[in-house]
């Protein structure tokens, strides 16, 4: 089952946020179920990392949750606010295709 996380960062966070960038990236590689993530954006004409969206593919929401939790960000303190919620491609270019 598929799942989007959602996370936004505390308030004057980017510098906790990039020191603990590479390990994010470790963690997500050493797993083997991230779909397609990247950074939530500020919205200014130089847009800054404010949070994260990724989709993984767990067996349940439990594990989904416990994913989310054990993220290096997450345990840094960098997130304000998490959401875990199931979620199911239905379009897009980078989905196999159903011929």
């Amino acid at each position: 089952m598929q799942f989007i996380i959602t996370a936004f960062d505390k308030e004057n966070s980017l510098d906790l946020r990039m020191s603990v960038r590479a390990d994010h990236l470790a963690y997500a590689n050493e797993k083997g179920i991230t779909l397609i993530a990247g950074p939530l954006l500020t919205e200014s004409d130089d847009p800054k990392p404010r949070g994260s969206m990724i989709i993984i593919e767990a067996d349940s929401k439990q594990a989904a949750e416990e994913y989310a939790a054990n993220d290096p960000y997450a345990k840094a303190g960098l997130f304000d606010k998490v959401t875990v919620r199931p979620w199911m491609a239905a379009i897009g270019s980078w989905l196999p295709s159903s011929d």
